[in-house]
């Protein structure tokens, strides 16, 4: 069930610049005050349960580490921008809830606009009849991968860098409050221009700003570029060995995780667009059906080894490495079926001595030195076997 407001018309976007909890576990409210009153629908999912509030453009400049609160059924929220001209905030909840109210109040007497959603604590059963009508509406549907777009045989390489997260999706956020989808974006458009200089590709990200895209959106965009590589940034966060666990590590694409650690941060990352409020039907997934099977897939899986290898040889003694050999697992963002595909965790946000390297620009510049050699080493074994 959906509960929103109309969207007032204004030339400048609302500002949210504070955002508090409050009640308790029989019935807790979401309060954020807001520069103008905006147009807002608040539904639930389940598995993670949790509450979405879509607004019209608001730009956030909330205090700096707000949303880890944990009030009455609310774990914590996150916000961020999740398309063109549309933001969302996410209320994590502790378990199945009730939407009771929600509205936005116009501002008077000196007092902001506030936007307003009231929780009350219910079953499962009583939630997923009340979320049923939502789930349907906001449900993305599987789509066909774009065709790919025509281009001369004597074009560069087309390489794809996706900087993982982004918008209302934060991805790891250190004990500090560094987030990922700022740190891999930073990485990301430095070895953007590395690749660049060369002269010997083109380049192309999937964001370059904070916006937010589902995984399979990533897939698609790969696809229709034409991409002859897809290389997938990211940085983990483990804090139940948070001082052991450091360094980069490069995972590919497999049916079967590589080892336990590979099989957790695949699971975490897979869920990142239900984390963001993006629920998927239970159908077969036509951009990954049976592409572990395909012959195409199986080479662009062979490519693919050879991409990460490239990679681990040009950190070897440059980059401290997490592990010394490529890790695998059922990465989503990782499984076109023809693009040779790498997922790159360039360290530990849950470790400070990795915290601190990923924020240098001394290391960024390094560790994007050796990223660029990898891609250059790799295609030229490729060239040495095939023309693109």
């Amino acid at each position: 069930m959906f509960f929103g407001q109309p969207a007032p018309v204004h030339a400048d976007p609302s500002i949210a610049n504070d955002a508090r909890l409050a009640g308790d576990r029989k019935r807790t409210r979401f309060i954020a005050d807001l520069s103008s009153k905006v147009g807002i629908n608040v539904f639930s999912l389940d598995d993670p349960y949790r509450v979405i509030i879509d607004l019209a453009d608001v730009r956030f400049q909330l205090p700096t580490g707000i949303g880890k609160e944990t009030k009455g059924l609310v774990r914590g929220y996150r916000y961020g921008l999740f398309a063109p001209g549309k933001s969302r905030i996410v209320l994590d909840v502790d378990g199945p809830v009730l939407v009771d109210k929600s509205f936005v109040l116009d501002a008077n007497n000196g007092q902001p606009a506030r936007l307003v959603v009231d929780l009350v604590p219910t079953d499962r059963k009583t939630f997923l009849e009340h979320a049923e009508d939502a789930g349907t509406q906001i449900a993305v549907a599987p789509k066909p991968l774009p065709p790919t777009a025509d281009r001369p045989a004597n074009a560069k390489p087309i390489v794809v860098l996706d900087p993982g997260h982004g918008g209302i999706d934060s991805g790891a956020v250190s004990p500090k409050g560094t987030q990922e989808k700022d740190v891999v974006l930073a990485f990301t458009e430095l070895l953007s221009k590395k690749l660049k200089a060369t002269d010997k590709f083109e380049v192309v990200l999937t964001r370059d700003d904070d916006t937010f895209l589902t995984l399979r959106d990533r897939v698609a965009f790969a696809h229709k570029k034409g991409a002859s590589l897809f290389l997938s940034i990211h940085a983990d966060y483990y804090p139940k060995k948070a001082e052991a666990a450091r360094g980069a590590t490069v995972f590919t694409l497999s049916e079967k995780a590589s080892d336990e650690e590979a099989r957790a941060l695949a699971a975490n990352e897979n869920l990142a667009d239900a984390m963001a409020g993006v629920t998927l039907p239970e159908e077969p997934d036509a951009v990954v059906t049976d592409i572990l099977i395909d012959l195409a897939q199986r080479e662009t899986q062979n490519r693919s080894v050879v991409f990460a290898g490239s990679i681990m040889s040009n950190f070897e003694g440059q980059v401290h490495l997490h592990s010394r050999k490529p890790k695998s697992a059922g990465f989503l963002v990782l499984k076109s079926p023809d693009v040779p595909s790498v997922l790159l965790e360039l360290g530990y946000l849950s470790n400070p001595e990795d915290e601190k390297l990923l924020l240098s620009d001394k290391w960024r510049e390094n560790t994007a030195d050796a990223v660029t050699q990898a891609v250059e080493g790799y295609f030229e074994q490729r060239i040495a076997r095939m023309p693109f």
